[in-house]
């Protein structure tokens, strides 16, 4: 484990800028994998990869000791095992992962309400004015670390710092079971060596761009104007432009609204047929709107995902006039989406379907009443209370 004091000079932090904020990063470490191997003594010490061992299997977690052997979440399970010959597969359990996040957020919540998750396993905490009276950011973060590992046998990395770019970069710096602070004298420096590939928010496409400009680390980022940047990636420039220097000033937003709900499906043999594609399809609607319904939620874009097995991949999406109402009318606007695309240019390996747009189910039924009412005249408003209308009251 390797910490680092949150001193600037020989004054802490904490006390020298009062205005800067808090922001913690907190990482558990291969989360799933984790979960496993403390609920199964016979796993610790092991390479073990979360996900399916079949063909068309994906690794979906994998511990450290899988790690050093090149296996990565989202590779396929052939590959994983072939880089691994001593990797054991184990099904994922989403709901004791869902259940042991629930408890993590819970020990988040004693010092802070500003959380915002990123995933199950991932989210920023904004420390600035905490519940619980403590000395720095650090010693907050050492803290929810120590209650992680005593509550629930697992291991958290964290980073602090005074905006929330850099406190995940420093969260990244010490993985495993490490805690790094970047403090406001050194987040710039700390930026300028960094490969752009280690930016996050940077994705291989972007910086193979990046690359071809002759921009590779955050120092050749910062050499470039706001003008320049903006001809070449658009709006998020002012992102890049600001990170370059060590500047973010995205919130924690503890609030922050859903903006998709979807699921996919990877298939053992590749499909060509209408009728091996449409059941499925009919399935994860049926799941996502058990999710939609779940958290009161409807939305009006349904978007279909289609891999083919050459792992090219296509989305189509359809915005729709109406929010979606029920599993059977999204299934249809699905399913219309898919017919769209047959005959498939190839065999087909993944399926996938996603509800955005989202809004309340609450407020889709408001709407829909009023419409179903329409104008009323003045003489037929009811009274409240009064059980009769206007123009019978007038007699």
């Amino acid at each position: 484990m390797t910490e680092t004091p949150i001193m600037d000079g020989a004054t802490p932090w904490a006390i020298q800028a009062p205005d800067v904020r808090r922001i913690i990063h907190v990482d558990m470490d291969a989360f799933y994998a984790s979960v496993e191997q403390r609920d199964n003594p016979a796993l610790r010490g092991r390479p073990v990869a979360v996900g399916g061992d079949r063909l068309r299997g994906v690794v979906a977690a994998a511990s450290y000791e899988a790690r050093r052997f090149g296996v990565r979440s989202a590779m396929p399970s052939v590959i994983a095992r072939r880089k691994c010959p001593e990797l054991v597969f184990v099904p994922p359990r989403f709901d004791v992962y869902r259940a042991v996040s629930a408890r993590i957020h819970q020990i988040f919540a004693r010092y802070t309400p500003l959380i915002q998750p990123l995933s199950l396993d991932e989210a920023y905490l904004d420390v600035t004015h905490p519940l619980l009276p403590r000395g720095s950011a650090t010693e907050i973060a050492r803290e929810i670390r120590a209650t992680i590992r005593a509550e629930t046998g697992l291991c958290a990395s964290a980073g602090v710092s005074y905006n929330k770019f850099l406190a995940k970069l420093a969260s990244d710096h010490r993985k495993p079971d490490g805690l790094y602070v970047i403090t406001p004298r050194h987040g710039a420096e700390f930026v300028a060596d960094l490969p752009v590939e280690r930016f996050h928010g940077i994705g291989p496409a972007t910086a193979a761009r990046m690359h071809a400009l002759g921009i590779h680390t955050g120092r050749d980022l910062r050499a470039r104007t706001l003008e320049d940047l903006a001809r070449h990636f658009g709006k998020v420039a002012a992102f890049y432009h600001g990170v370059a220097r060590g500047v973010d000033h995205r919130p924690v937003e503890s609030d922050r609204p859903r903006k998709s709900l979807g699921t996919e499906r990877t298939f053992e043999r590749d499909l060509y047929e209408w009728s091996d594609m449409a059941a499925p399809m009919t399935d994860m609607c049926q799941r996502v709107w058990h999710g939609c319904e779940r958290r009161d939620l409807t939305g009006r874009t349904v978007t279909i995902k289609i891999k083919y097995n050459d792992f090219r991949q296509i989305v189509r999406a359809s915005t729709l006039m109406q929010p979606v109402a029920t599993a059977q009318e999204l299934s249809a606007h699905a399913l219309g989406l898919l017919r769209g695309c047959f005959p498939p240019e190839r065999g087909v390996r993944l399926l996938g379907v996603v509800v955005s747009t989202l809004l309340p189910r609450a407020q889709v039924k408001v709407q829909q009443l009023a419409l179903a009412l329409g104008p009323q005249s003045p003489d037929s408003v009811s009274i409240a209370g009064s059980g009769v209308g206007r123009r019978s009251a007038g007699r």
